[in-house]
């Protein structure tokens, strides 16, 4: 029998094609085609330079096998496989990776809280229905500007109409958009992917159709391109993707929300859900979302006007003149009473999103919260993580 080996595989449910993974990889070991993104067992040193820059931990998965799963056999897959039987004397499946990559592995995974998993009570989404080969093709209905012209920064609300396209979406979920034109190697560009700000029954209800909350980036081509999309323009999107970043389906579930920027896009459609879901009742929701000042802060007006008893509201700004710099990590710490209580509720759902800066910052004040209310953090991180309670994605 030959000698078990390690593979490192991406789990196809989880991963939301952004090919960051495949940028990064400084040997060329990630590949894609119209449907999957994975790792060529042939190629793959172990490096781990991929591990950290995945927004959702998809790329974060191994197997001991007896022979490499191939490459066609990966991008033919829904799912991952479970792990193999590979045989008696084989020893024991986490012995067989070799100290070197454990000890790599538990550097990689500082922080991360374990595998990513949906909340028990979301209903399975649809993913990677459209493909770059065959991508649904949308029709601008409104683009409007979120963010002051003296802010410095254009975040812009774009409604996409997908029309008699079948197009099931989850709050959570993202989509790639193709920007037209071809790479400094006459390749097609790859899709790019923006977070839905809209719930599942579209941002106009019964509508056919969905929002996105995106940020002009100096230089970046498919920012840019969306920016300047007027009403009408016809654009080429692929997904859904994402299986775990989702909202629960259960009225009594408290969600505690953290984000910057962009990374509001979800939270946005968390909360409409909910607003057209309660109805009258309680949302019991929170929110965190720091910006540089309010007229930079996307959503600041209509975000006032959500009433408290759906979304306790903690918008944070650290650029404003003759004020301290407030990040949310530091609102986060005034309000921790509040945050300690909701750690210790098995009814609560925490999900923080935006800029990978933040994260740092983010589990440090967890982290303090939860010890200074006697709550091992690590152990109830992973609980919440095993429960599909507990969702990072940062960029």
């Amino acid at each position: 029998m030959n000698k078990p080996l390690k593979q490192h595989l991406i789990d196809p449910e989880i991963c939301i094609r952004c090919y960051t993974c495949e940028m990064t990889c400084p040997i060329e070991a990630i590949t894609h085609d119209d449907t999957n993104v994975v790792v060529d067992a042939g190629k793959c040193d172990f490096c781990m330079a991929c591990i950290p820059v995945c927004p959702t931990g998809s790329i974060d998965e191994w197997r001991v096998v007896a022979e490499p799963y191939s490459i066609a056999e990966q991008l033919s897959w829904d799912e991952l496989p479970e792990q193999q039987d590979i045989g008696a004397g084989a020893g024991d499946v986490e012995e067989a990776l070799d100290e070197t990559v454990a000890a790599l592995l538990a550097e990689a995974h500082k922080g991360v809280g374990g595998k990513a998993r949906a909340p028990s009570s979301a209903a399975k989404p649809t993913i990677n229905l459209y493909t770059r080969s065959k991508p649904a093709k949308a029709v601008v209905q409104g683009s409007y500007r979120l963010t002051s012209e003296e802010s410095g920064a254009e975040v812009r609300h774009i409604i996409l109409d997908l029309g008699g396209q079948p197009f099931p979406v989850m709050e959570g979920q993202s989509i790639g958009i193709i920007a037209p034109g071809a790479d400094e190697n006459g390749n097609p560009h790859l899709p790019r992917l923006y977070s839905i700000s809209s719930p599942r029954d579209g941002e106009r209800p019964g509508y056919n159709n969905i929002s996105l909350t995106v940020k002009r980036e100096d230089g970046g081509i498919c920012s840019n391109y969306v920016c300047d999309l007027k009403i009408g323009d016809e654009v080429l999107i692929t997904g859904p993707f994402g299986a775990t970043f989702l909202m629960p389906d259960d009225p009594s579930a408290r969600l505690l929300m953290v984000c910057t920027g962009t990374g509001s896009a979800p939270f946005r459609a968390f909360t409409m859900r909910r607003q057209r879901v309660a109805a009258a009742g309680d949302g019991d929701m929170v929110l965190f979302f720091g910006a540089r000042a309010p007229d930079s802060l996307p959503y600041f007006g209509p975000l006032n006007k959500i009433p408290g008893r759906i979304l306790k509201k903690h918008l944070v700004f650290s650029r404003i003149p003759g004020a301290q710099k407030e990040y949310v990590q530091d609102r986060m710490m005034v309000e921790q009473e509040v945050i300690a209580e909701m750690l210790q509720d098995p009814r609560t759902h925490i999900y923080v999103c935006g800029l990978r800066g933040m994260e740092e910052g983010v589990e440090k004040a967890f982290l303090n919260i939860a010890e200074s209310a006697g709550v091992p953090w690590e152990s109830t991180r992973e609980v919440m993580c095993g429960e599909g309670r507990y969702h990072v994605e940062t960029y």
